[in-house]
């Protein structure tokens, strides 16, 4: 499991004041207000404490403590910020960190038989779906993280358990 999550990218500068301009790449913004601390991953990983949060557009503009002009900005420009795992949102019942899903094992419902590992992640519009691989065969298969299939995630265990739909996997 990953112990830090990204949550944003310092696309720009804005301002002469050192403020930052981050499209952020989490499900819920406002969660920057809520945050004491940021972590910007450069050549290497330095943690800076956050002064202010405001939104703009579909942007966050953020201003850490110590940089104070757009110098010292315009140096940050490109980097990832990520946040510590314990400060991240807490999750609902069946809800995953996506970083979390990555390299499962799943295996049906039915007879228990292994299909693979969880190898990507397509986003789309109604709900995402899960690229499982299987290591010798070289195999995918496509599922749709819907109820009617996911049947149950057990993180710790590495285990996902699925019902499969007819016409998921080919025989």
């Amino acid at each position: 499991m990953e112990t830090m999550f990204t949550v944003g990218k310092i696309v720009n500068t804005h301002g002469v004041k050192g403020e930052l301009k981050i499209v952020p790449t989490t499900d819920d913004p406002k969660r920057f207000k809520k945050l004491k601390e940021i972590y910007v991953e450069r050549r290497e990983l330095k943690r800076y404490n956050i002064e202010a949060v405001r939104f703009h557009k579909d942007f966050v503009l953020l201003k850490l403590e110590g940089i104070d002009d757009m110098n010292d900005a315009e140096i940050l420009k490109g980097s990832t910020l990520k946040i510590d795992r314990k400060d991240s949102l807490p999750l609902k019942k069946d809800e995953y960190y996506i970083s979390d899903l990555y390299d499962l094992g799943v295996y049906t419902e039915e007879d228990n038989r292994y299909l693979g590992d969880i190898v990507d992640i397509i986003y789309t519009g109604s709900n995402d779906v899960y690229v499982v691989k299987n290591p010798e065969t070289k195999k995918e298969i496509l599922l749709p993280a819907i109820k009617q299939v996911v049947k149950v995630v057990d993180i710790e265990a590495g285990k996902m358990t699925v019902h499969l739909l007819e016409g998921l996997e080919e025989l």
